[in-house]
């Protein structure tokens, strides 16, 4: 949805507020500092604003409008558009005449036509945004465009957004996963899961690149891990923070297991044993301060990380959200980048950006503010046909975007070449670009915030705003960093015990073998003990992994976090000892035995003792347990 003008700038961004009185989880934007100063004592507010002299004179200018002395009761108040866009009212991002520019570009695959939308796209993006406030600097000798990488190479760095499959139609969703897999982009689940049938088909490549991991739930097992290119850990809401959608009562809200940097760091690390070959992303959102806390992803070895904007999101967007709720990706992007430059961590992670990203010069700004790539969620689903009915949580979209009805779901018209050909028009815009700048390769504009400045004020409120938090450059902060993922992560993964289990099991992988039984001792240290044996038993058997009882471990000592995290069909883990927290995590279908130790003294109370941790089995989907403090037990139970 979209952000008020700019001729409405000043807005409080509030979290839940009956909920968290006295908390101050708010910043504003737009305040200057007599304002703050005087009633908001704390509060950050990085761009200054208006003063109370304006707010004085808007709030006589709305009593006049209802108490001003007339003749007769008989003026009209016009419907200003606040939430559905009014002809004369205020600005939105997504009006009547950008969507149909749009849809006429991408079905006639016109760059004339494209260039039309972008026009018109900037113009309302320059009344509704911060980047709207902000001019490219070109260079004095721009280059011919013949020198700039090309738009197939630019087109990798784009993804669509995560909107799950339940928030829009199979269809959408598929054509998406297919138009991203065709150019080397991504598209992301969602939270919502993902058909097993789709990409089973090498002539139509419908699955998601990006799988999208709300800790656990909507069948997250070792299957969906193994599929994935990258799997993001949902942290929050993106488009409206604290709030999400207008959800319907009977759909439960997300829930997570991290309440820490500690847990994050444990959740990071076990997607990574649960695929060594996926690139693991956290999705934060915009806000002051989350600079520091993508610094202390990027510690937990995190290799990518999403900044998502408060004007982004679908019709399901709650009216209160809409406008009051989240700050602007722009923020964000420059806080995070400037962060991980100054920690010396840039280089350890690739930084995405979304939000109501529309046009090229909105690619082009976010490079310069230090995004490596781009992730588009409202303007594919434009490209293949939305008319932004804003009724996206009502079940009724007229053209079987957002929508399970079936009846609406044959109304859907969307290709996938719809969605190409916007991406590469949209790529060929940022080539313009970046030939009138001097750049070459995107890599080289990453973080040059140096070519943005203060564009010429629109109105008196805008020219008391102070960009400055925006416009410093990592050069300035560290020149010494590199950028976007430069340098590797190290998750260790070639200490880990499950190699062993791997190359024990290797004739079972090979299918040369029908039965695999191995003992050896565990640690504390031996964190996610089965989980990449199950990843690889995932990738050669599929979801429904082996017959039962195919592969018996038996652990004797004390294991390390997440023993038989995601384990797969017919794997069984025995231990003899304890473990720690998130036993079973995910358990996707295999099977865990846990009790104490034959080598405890007589008069051991295995009963008054802690055999497993915290959060056991979280987010498990199916398979077998028994915890006992029986010593010897090896009987199994369903869970």
């Amino acid at each position: 949805m979209e952000q008020m003008p700019f001729a409405h700038i000043w807005f409080l961004r509030l979290f839940q507020i009956s909920d968290n009185k006295g908390a101050q989880i708010f910043e504003a934007v737009g305040l200057a500092e007599e304002v703050i100063d005087k009633c908001f004592v704390g509060t950050a507010s990085r761009l200054s604003g208006v003063t109370f002299k304006i707010l004085a004179q808007e709030a006589l200018d709305k009593h006049s409008v209802a108490f001003s002395d007339r003749d007769c009761d008989n003026v009209l108040i016009n419907n200003k558009g606040e939430y559905h866009w009014r002809e004369g009212g205020e600005k939105h991002i997504n009006d009547p005449k950008c969507i149909a520019n749009l849809q006429d570009a991408v079905r006639m695959k016109s760059q004339p036509a494209y260039q039309k939308y972008s026009e018109t796209s900037i113009e309302v993006v320059r009344s509704c945004t911060l980047r709207g406030q902000l001019q490219i600097k070109f260079a004095k000798k721009p280059l011919d465009i013949s020198e700039v990488e090309p738009a197939s190479e630019i087109v990798k760095r784009f993804a669509t957004g995560a909107m799950s499959f339940g928030s829009i139609s199979y269809e959408t969703h598929s054509t998406l996963a297919t138009a991203m897999n065709k150019i080397g982009g991504k598209s992301n689940t969602g939270e919502g899961g993902e058909d097993p049938v789709r990409g089973t088909d090498p002539e139509n490549n419908n699955r998601s690149a990006i799988r999208q991991v709300a800790s656990g739930r909507f069948g997250v097992n070792a299957w969906y891990l193994a599929m994935a290119e990258d799997l993001q850990i949902k942290m929050a809401q993106g488009a409206k923070p604290g709030e999400g959608g207008e959800l319907p009562g009977y759909k439960p809200p997300p829930h997570h297991d991290i309440y820490s940097i500690e847990d994050l760091a444990e959740l990071i690390y076990n997607l990574k044993s649960a695929n060594p070959q996926a690139r693991v992303s956290v999705k934060l959102v915009s806000e002051v301060g989350v600079g520091v806390i993508a610094a202390g992803v990027a510690k937990g070895h995190s290799e990518h990380i999403v900044i998502s904007g408060h004007d982004g999101g679908t019709g399901a967007s709650t009216w209160s959200g809409i406008k009051h709720a989240g700050l602007p990706w722009e923020l964000g992007i420059a806080e995070t980048h400037q962060t991980l430059v100054l920690n010396n961590l840039r280089r350890r992670v690739v930084l995405q950006v979304d939000g109501q990203i529309r046009t090229g010069r909105d690619v082009v700004i976010g490079a310069l503010l230090g995004a490596d790539e781009f992730g588009f969620s409202t303007a594919p689903l434009i490209a293949l046909g939305c008319t932004m009915m804003r009724k996206c949580h009502l079940n009724t979209c007229p053209v079987g975007i957002a929508t399970q009805d079936p009846e609406l779901r044959k109304k859907f018209a969307g290709k996938p070449e719809n969605v190409i050909n916007f991406f590469f028009m949209l790529a060929e815009e940022v080539r313009e670009y970046m030939a009138k700048m001097g750049f070459r390769k995107v890599n080289e504009m990453i973080g040059r915030c140096d070519f943005l400045e203060p564009a010429d004020p629109l109105n008196a409120k805008v020219k008391l705003l102070d960009f400055s938090p925006l416009l410093t450059t990592g050069n300035e902060l560290n020149p010494g960093d590199h950028l976007g993922g430069s340098e590797a992560q190290s998750h260790k993964l070639e200490l880990r015990k499950d190699n062993q289990l791997i190359e024990a099991a290797k004739d079972i992988l090979n299918r040369a073998s029908k039965h695999l039984y191995l003992e050896m001792p565990v640690m504390n240290v031996d964190r996610a003990f089965g989980t990449t044996l199950s990843y690889h038993v995932a990738m050669k058997f599929g979801e429904k992994g082996l017959p039962d009882g195919t592969i018996h471990i038996k652990a004797k000592g004390s294991a390390g976090q997440s023993f038989g995290a995601f384990l797969s069909p017919g794997i069984t883990l025995e231990l003899e000892g304890d473990s720690n927290d998130y036993v079973g995590k995910g358990l996707a279908g295999g099977k865990i035995i846990v009790y104490p130790s034959s080598k405890h003294p007589g008069n051991y109370k295995a009963e008054e003792n802690i055999i497993v941790g915290n959060v056991c089995f979280y987010g498990a989907t199916a398979g077998k347990v028994n915890v006992s403090f029986t010593r010897g037990c090896i009987s199994v139970g369903e869970m």
